[in-house]
């Protein structure tokens, strides 16, 4: 799509280009055809934004003007006005992102405690990064937790890690784990310990506070996996509009999922380099920066191509999957995809208390386990790096299971 397009007539584009931000709009265009906005969105954004750049004028305020203050007052312009427009918010702030990207603007400056805090939790991103060696999920897990913390500590005021007692951690604990299941509340108790850890390196406190932080109760193997039924798998699959763009993408994504027992992470970080068409092998970037070569099964293959010739836009990001709505960009992280799993559950009206993508791969450790394959062979597919992972299964393999009860006490029932 050329500019010109946008305006066929002259004084439409005077009007468009008029003030301070005339000279950036042909970026900003190109900036939103990229991220995959269609004409009509674009040309909303464009209107928000000359209105924007015709009130910096009146103000006489020039380009290098516009601030988090500014755009307050101009938002709170239109509202007063009765022209205000839920896309507003968000027109000029992708336009003030592209003037700092530009270097045009400054960056916005925080507060002086929250830069603290910010400051803190970059410092410990820094030392995972150097130190612990963490794929970028893990470390994004431990800086949300590490965050988190600090701001139920400290809210807005200043950062005084001397003042923490083991009070603070084990309320904080208690109160996040609550509500949460067994493996989240657990990602935040490694998290908290591991900084405060870094912090007595430091010297940031002077006694190790990590010895406080409490243990969550969990007794292996106390619950089933939750599965799909193989009926209910194909059920789900054939759910899907493969007449669509976002119904090609979902039976792709559906397919790594259940035949390849992928976690939702590892589908969204799958690239386009990642896929090896001469061997028909796939590489995974698994938990712990791991990574493994998988075989690509011919449907799973059909589908991605599917999917990328007749759907996924040309786009700068090489993650295979992308969002289905502008801006167009891959997934970032397991979320998404736990929903693209979530959604086709509702969609083939299959009812789960525990639905998920994860469930995908117990329905396909289940279904190997009842076709025969051992728990070794079981691990290998899902890349287990322990096998007591893997014993979980033995206890939906019911007929094995019955050859080892006992008889009941007086006859059977």
């Amino acid at each position: 799509m050329s500019k010109p397009e946008f305006f066929v007539f002259a004084g439409t584009r005077r009007r468009m280009y008029a003030g301070p931000l005339g000279s950036q709009i042909d970026d900003f265009i190109e900036l939103l055809q990229e991220q995959g906005y269609d004409r009509h969105s674009i040309l909303c954004k464009i209107r928000s934004v000359a209105d924007f750049s015709r009130w910096l004028h009146r103000q006489e305020w020039a380009l290098e003007d516009v601030d988090p203050d500014r755009v307050r007052r101009f938002l709170s312009y239109r509202k007063r006005s009765g022209r205000y427009d839920l896309g507003d918010n968000a027109a000029v702030r992708q336009m003030t992102d592209l003037l700092r990207s530009k270097r045009i603007i400054p960056a916005v400056r925080s507060s002086s405690h929250r830069g603290e805090r910010e400051q803190a939790e970059e410092d410990f991103r820094q030392h995972l990064l150097q130190g612990r060696g963490l794929s970028p999920v893990t470390l994004g897990c431990y800086q949300r937790h590490v965050s988190r913390f600090l701001r139920a500590r400290f809210a807005d005021g200043p950062i005084r890690f001397d003042q923490l007692t083991a009070t603070d951690v084990t309320d904080f604990i208690q109160c996040n784990a609550s509500g949460y299941s067994f493996s989240r509340g657990q990602q935040g108790v490694t998290a908290l310990r591991a900084f405060l850890k870094y912090l007595l390196q430091r010297d940031k406190i002077a006694i190790d506070l990590s010895a406080s932080v409490p243990k969550l109760a969990y007794w292996s193997l106390a619950k089933l996996p939750a599965h799909l039924h193989a009926d209910q798998v194909t059920q789900i699959l054939e759910s899907c509009d493969r007449t669509t763009v976002q119904g090609r993408r979902d039976f792709a994504i559906l397919l790594l999922l259940a035949r390849l027992g992928l976690r939702a992470g590892e589908v969204a970080a799958l690239r386009l380099d990642d896929v090896n068409w001469e061997q028909g092998s796939l590489t995974i970037r698994g938990k712990g920066n791991r990574w493994a070569r998988m075989p690509l099964p011919r449907d799973v293959g059909e589908a991605i191509v599917d999917y990328l010739a007749n759907g996924r836009s040309a786009c700068a990001d090489r993650r295979i999957f992308l969002r289905a709505h502008a801006p167009q960009r891959g997934f970032r992280g397991a979320t998404p995809i736990s929903i693209v799993a979530s959604k086709a559950l509702a969609r083939a009206r299959i009812d789960h208390s525990r639905g998920g993508a994860h469930i995908f791969r117990h329905s396909l450790a289940t279904e190997m386990l009842r076709q025969g394959s051992s728990l070794a062979e079981i691990g290998d597919v899902l890349r287990h790096q322990h096998p007591d992972t893997t014993r979980i299964y033995a206890k939906v393999d019911l007929s094995a299971l019955r050859e080892l009860a006992m008889p009941w006490p007086g006859g059977a029932r």
